[in-house]
C-alpha cells in the first residue's frame, strides 16, 4: 500500500466519485460494484490506470502503486472467496462484536484455562510463589508472555486463539509473530550465544584468586587485571541470568562495644570521621575482630589500615584477645618501614587495649599521635568495620583446620586486598595502585 497521505481537497475530490464509499486520509474504501468492475477489466486486458481513470478517478490523486495494489488484492480475494471476498467485511459489524456460538465460547473457555494453568507454573518455575498472599504478583514480561501463549497453543493445538490469547494476557498479536520470526529467532540466538561467552570471562574473574565477587568488583578486575571493560549493567544482567550469586554480608548483632576503665585513659576524638584527607599515611585506623574456624574454633586478628588509601599496612594473627595482639600489631608497622605523613595518628575505638597505658606509650614512643571514637560509637570507626566485614565475605575460615592454616589464609587475603582487589571509590584501583597514584601526584 502506498504512504502517500490525501489533502483535506483531495479527499472531498474523491468522495463525490459514485464508486468511493469513505475516504480519509490514509485510504478509500471502494464499493463491491468498482471491485467488480475492475476486475473484469482487468482481464480483457486494460491496465490499473486504464482502468481508474475511465471510472473517473484521477490517477495522480490516487497514485499508480495504490491502483495496482488495490486491483492485485481484489483479484486474489476474488480467485478464494468469488464475490463474497470481495464484499466488505466491515459492513456486517455495527461497532459491537458479533454473537458467539456454543461451541466458539467453549473453546475460549478451554483456551483461558490452559493459559492459567501454563501461567501458574510458570510463575512457580520463577519462585514468583514465595511472595506472601497480601503482595501484589509480580508481572510478567512480554517476552515470558510471548513464549506462555506460544507453549499453550502448541500445546492443546490452538492455532486459530492467538488473537483471543494475546488480549487476554495484554500484548498485541503483531508483537507475538514478530517475536517468534525467523529474524527474531536468529538474534536471540546469536545474543544467548554472546552472553555464554561473557559468562565464562566473568566465572573466570568471579573466582580470581579464590575470591568471589560482585559485579562492581568483577568490573574493576576485569579492567585492572585483564583489561577488560564491560558495562556495568551487562555484568548484573549476566550474573542475574546464569545465576551467579556473590555472598552478601550480613550485620554482626554481636558487635563489640569499646568499654573504658577507670585505670586507663580514653583521648579525644581527632578524626571526627574525616577519613579520606588527602595524604597517605596520615590516618591510621585500627581495630581487633574475632574470627570462627574448623569446628567452633576462634582466633583474632588485628589490623592498621591507611584510611586514605584502604591499605592493610600491618596486622597481627593470635588464638588469644590479650594486649599482646594489638602491641605486635603496632611493633609490626614500625618494622614494615612504611614512610608516614607528618602528624600522622593512629584511631580506634575505647577498647581496654587502646586505653592501655602500655598501649599508648609505645604509639607515643614510634612518634604517633592517638585518637579515638566516642564511646560506643562504631560509626567512628567505619571503614576499618567495613574491611572486617568484607574480609569475613571472601575468606573461607571454615575449611581451616589450624590457626596456622587461618594464617595462610589470612596472608594470602592480604595480598589479594592490597594488590588485586580493585576499589569503586579509589577510581577503581587496587589499594597499593592508589597509593602510588597519590604519591606521583602530591
Amino acid at each position: 500500500m502506498s504512504n502517500k497521505l490525501f489533502t483535506i481537497d483531495e479527499q472531498k475530490l474523491l468522495k463525490k466519485n459514485p464508486y468511493v464509499k469513505t475516504v480519509s486520509e490514509k485510504g478509500i474504501t471502494y464499493t463491491d460494484e468498482f471491485k467488480s468492475v475492475a476486475i473484469k477489466e482487468y482481464e480483457n486486458g486494460k491496465s490499473p490506470r486504464e482502468i481508474f481513470e475511465e471510472s473517473g478517478f484521477d490517477i495522480e490523486i490516487v497514485g499508480i502503486e495504490r491502483a495496482s495494489s488495490s486491483l492485485k488484492r481484489w483479484r486474489k480475494a476474488y480467485k478464494e472467496n468469488g464475490v463474497a471476498g470481495l464484499e466488505d467485511a466491515r459492513k456486517y459489524y455495527s461497532g459491537l462484536e458479533r454473537e458467539l456460538s456454543f461451541e466458539e465460547k467453549f473453546a475460549r473457555l478451554e483456551a483461558q484455562n490452559a493459559l492459567l494453568r501454563a501461567e501458574n507454573q510458570l510463575l512457580k518455575k520463577l519462585d514468583f510463589s514465595r511472595k506472601d498472599a497480601g503482595e501484589e504478583k509480580e508481572e510478567l514480561k512480554a517476552e515470558q508472555k510471548f513464549q506462555l501463549i506460544h507453549t499453550v497453543i502448541k500445546k492443546y493445538k490452538l492455532k486459530r486463539m492467538v488473537r483471543y490469547l494475546c488480549e487476554l494476557v495484554g500484548v498485541s498479536r503483531s508483537g507475538y509473530h514478530r517475536y517468534f520470526s525467523e529474524e527474531a529467532e536468529t538474534k536471540r540466538q546469536t545474543r544467548h550465544q554472546e552472553d555464554e561467552e561473557m559468562k565464562e570471562v566473568i566465572l573466570k574473574v568471579f573466582h580470581f584468586r579464590r575470591r568471589k565477587k560482585g559485579a562492581r568488583q568483577i568490573k574493576m578486575t576485569l579492567e585492572n587485571q585483564f583489561q577488560i571493560t564491560y558495562n556495568l549493567k551487562r555484568i548484573r544482567r549476566i550474573m542475574k541470568k546464569f545465576d551467579i550469586v556473590c555472598p552478601i554480608r550480613k550485620a554482626n548483632p554481636y558487635r563489640r562495644m569499646a568499654k573504658a576503665t577507670k585505670e586507663h585513659r580514653t583521648l579525644p576524638n581527632l578524626l571526627n570521621r574525616e577519613f579520606k584527607q588527602g595524604v597517605v599515611g596520615k590516618v591510621l585506623l585500627t581495630d581487633i575482630t574475632y574470627l570462627s574456624y574448623g569446628k567452633g574454633k576462634r582466633a583474632y586478628l588485628s589490623t592498621i589500615k591507611d584510611a586514605e588509601t584502604n591499605e592493610i599496612l600491618a596486622y597481627e594473627v593470635s588464638d588469644k584477645i590479650t594486649l599482646a595482639i594489638a602491641l605486635n600489631t603496632v611493633k609490626k608497622l614500625k618494622r614494615n618501614g612504611r614512610k608516614l605523613a607528618k602528624g600522622a595518628y593512629i584511631h580506634s575505638d575505647q577498647a581496654v587495649h587502646y586505653t592501655s597505658p602500655q598501649f599508648q606509650k609505645l604509639v607515643k614512643k614510634i612518634g604517633l599521635g592517638q585518637s579515638m571514637s566516642r564511646r560506643g560509637n562504631c560509626w567512628d570507626n567505619a571503614p576499618q568495620e567495613s574491611f572486617f566485614g568484607h574480609f569475613k565475605d571472601e575468606t573461607d575460615l571454615k575449611s581451616c583446620e589450624t590457626l596456622e592454616h587461618v594464617k595462610l589464609e589470612i596472608k594470602s587475603y592480604m595480598t589479594y586486598y592490597n594488590h588485586y582487589r580493585g576499589q569503586w571509590n579509589l577510581k577503581k584501583m587496587t589499594p597499593a595502585q592508589y597509593r602510588h597514584h597519590l604519591l606521583q601526584v602530591a
